[in-house]
């Protein structure tokens, strides 16, 4: 197995790494009960999908 002659400098290793950070997930408001949900998702609030109710949500 090969291994690197020579240490990488900081920057090298940085500028590999520049891509790794996480992002933020992106969310969309529910039409129905304005809550925060994943978009392309039902909303866990009220449980409508596209206007109309697809599942029901009990009372917690």
């Amino acid at each position: 197995m090969p291994n690197p002659k020579r240490r990488h400098s900081r920057a090298r290793r940085d500028k590999r790494r520049a891509h790794d950070s996480l992002t933020r997930q992106s969310l969309s408001r529910c039409p129905n009960c304005h809550e925060d949900k994943l978009p392309h998702r039902v909303c866990p609030h009220c449980g409508c999908y596209k206007g109309r109710e697809v599942i029901e949500v009990g009372e917690a």
